[in-house]
């Protein structure tokens, strides 16, 4: 069975931390483009980065360049999102989404990708 499944979400305050994972099964998950998106509650979704499987770079949205970053562990078919210095406009559910061809270049709007796990929920709050 195909499937993505996301964890490590929280609360935190301004200015802290958390580390997303979206961990794979039933098949490699770096073959194929990554992105991580949120929907915060009343808004559309939000591409924040995405992975390019074919030159194995990442594009990041202009909203969370410097703070946000992306990795991954082939071994364990898991890719994280670090996310530093969070602000209270970070807050939202945050989706990992893949599928589409192999070895393919991303983009942040969400129409490439067939596969999405179920969210985890970010609040960043004092």
């Amino acid at each position: 069975q195909v499937q993505i499944v996301e964890s490590g979400g929280g609360v935190v305050q301004p200015g802290g931390s958390l580390r997303l994972s979206c961990a794979a099964s039933g098949f490699t998950l770096h073959y194929y483009a990554i992105g991580w998106f949120r929907q915060a509650p009343g808004k559309g979704r939000e591409g924040v980065l995405c992975f390019s499987s074919s030159d194995e770079s990442t594009t990041y949205a202009d909203s969370v360049k410097g703070r946000f970053t992306f990795s991954r562990d082939d071994g364990k078919n898991t890719v994280y999102l670090q996310m530093d210095n969070l602000k209270p406009e970070d807050t939202g559910n945050y989706y990992c989404a893949t599928g589409g061809p192999t070895w393919a270049r991303c983009d942040l709007t969400d129409l490439q990708y067939d596969v999405w796990g179920q969210g985890t929920q970010v609040t960043v709050s004092a």
